[in-house]
C-alpha cells in the first residue's frame, strides 16, 4: 500500500505541502493515522512539480524512504510550484524495486501514481496487458502493477480521453478483474483526477481558490471531506466534480482507444 497527495493551487514553496503539515507525507511514510493496509512507507519515494511556463514536469524519485534523504530539506525549500504531485510507497509481493518503481510516474504533460494492490498480480491482470499494443509493454518503466496500470491510463490519455475518465476506466478495467485497491491519481498541471476505490481519499478547498488530494487529511484543521469509495474525483480551480464509479463489463483491446 502506499500514500500519495496531489496540490494544486498558488504557487507555493514544495515543502510547505511536502514536509511542513503535521501529518502529511513525511509522517504518512512512518505513521499513517487511517492506512488500512500495512503501517510503514520506506519502499522508495517521489514528487512531481510544474515551473511557471513550463508543461512538462520535474521529478525527484529515491528507492529509500523519505525520513533518510537529507537532501530533500533543501530541494523542497527552494523550488515552489503551482501544482505537485508527491507519494511514499509500500511495495506490493512480486513487484519490483527501485527508485524507477516509486511514483509519479510521468509523460509528457502528466503525473501518475497508484495507491493499492492488485492481488493475485501479476497472472490475474495478464487480461489488462494484452489491451496495450506490444510496444507499450515494452516501454514500462518497471516491472510493477502501477506501472501497468499507468501504462493503461497514458494508452487513453495518448488518444484523446480526458484525464477524469481514462483514471475511471482503467480503475474499473482493473476492478472487474478482482477485489483490488486501486486509488488512482493525477495531474495534468491544471487540473488533478483520483479515484477513491478500495482505500481512503480526501479532499481539502481553501479559501484561495487551491486544492488538496491526499489518501488523509494533512492536519486536524476544517475543510476536509472525504470521497465515498467508488467514486472519480476532478479538481480544478473552478471547483470539484464527484462521480460514482459502476462497473463497465469485460473489455477487448479492439474497446480500447486508438
Amino acid at each position: 500500500m502506499c500514500r500519495h497527495f496531489a496540490y494544486l493551487g498558488r504557487p507555493v514553496p514544495i515543502r510547505a505541502v511536502l514536509l511542513d503539515p503535521p501529518y502529511g507525507l513525511l509522517r504518512q511514510s512512518w505513521a499513517p493515522r487511517l492506512q488500512r493496509y500495512g503501517t510503514v512507507n520506506a519502499d522508495g519515494y517521489g514528487v512531481g512539480w510544474y515551473a511557471a511556463g513550463d508543461e512538462r514536469p520535474a521529478r525527484y524519485r529515491r528507492e529509500g524512504p523519505i525520513w533518510a534523504d537529507t537532501d530533500l530539506a533543501d530541494l523542497a525549500r527552494v523550488v515552489a510550484s503551482h501544482a505537485v504531485l508527491g507519494a511514499v510507497r509500500s511495495a506490493t509481493a512480486g513487484c519490483a524495486a527501485g527508485a524507477q518503481a516509486a511514483a509519479p510516474f510521468a509523460a509528457g504533460r502528466w503525473l501518475f501514481s497508484h495507491n493499492g494492490a492488485l492481488p493475485g498480480w501479476p497472472n490475474a491482470f495478464a487480461p489488462l496487458a494484452e489491451l496495450l499494443p506490444a510496444a507499450e509493454l515494452l516501454e514500462l518503466e518497471t516491472r510493477t502493477d502501477s506501472a501497468l496500470l499507468w501504462a493503461l491510463v497514458l494508452n487513453r490519455l495518448r488518444a484523446g480521453v480526458k484525464l477524469g475518465e481514462a483514471l475511471a476506466d482503467v480503475c474499473l478495467l482493473a476492478g472487474e478483474l478482482a477485489d483490488a485497491r486501486i486509488n488512482l491519481l493525477a495531474t495534468d498541471g491544471s487540473s488533478i483526477a483520483a479515484t477513491a476505490w478500495g482505500d481512503t481519499l480526501f479532499q481539502r478547498r481553501d479559501a484561495d481558490g487551491s486544492v488538496l488530494v491526499a489518501s488523509e487529511p494533512f492536519d486536524d484543521g476544517p475543510g476536509w471531506s472525504e470521497v465515498p469509495d467508488r467514486t472519480l474525483l476532478v479538481a480544478d480551480p473552478a471547483g470539484s466534480v464527484l462521480t460514482p464509479l459502476a462497473p463497465i463489463g469485460p473489455r477487448t483491446r479492439e474497446d480500447a482507444p486508438r
